[in-house]
């Protein structure tokens, strides 16, 4: 049995509001992820898509982890959540001393 493609079916409202996110959004990995997500909705595969339809490579599982989090949250899913990435070595307080 083989397994089945993920889909994404968009409104018309929602084709549209990805559409002026991949053209005008001023954060570039929004424009990027958008452009994915508009890809899939066209039929294309998210493992093709990931591999070979973005300006660079990303793993088939960053953008299966994008559709699944556009499905969650809408466009507001796609933003990357405060608290990502690598903290602070030291306080600034302890600069200060």
């Amino acid at each position: 049995m083989m397994p089945t493609r993920r889909r994404l079916i968009l409104t018309n409202e929602q084709d549209d509001q990805l559409t002026d996110t991949m053209r005008l959004h001023p954060k570039a990995y929004l424009r990027e992820r958008a452009a994915a997500l508009l890809k899939i909705a066209a039929g294309a595969a998210p493992h093709v898509v990931a591999t070979t339809g973005l300006w660079f490579p990303r793993a088939p599982d960053t953008v299966y982890a994008w559709l699944a989090r556009y499905e969650r949250g809408g466009l507001a899913g796609l933003t990357i959540t405060t608290g990502r990435g690598r903290k602070p070595a030291f306080s600034p307080s302890v600069r200060e001393r």
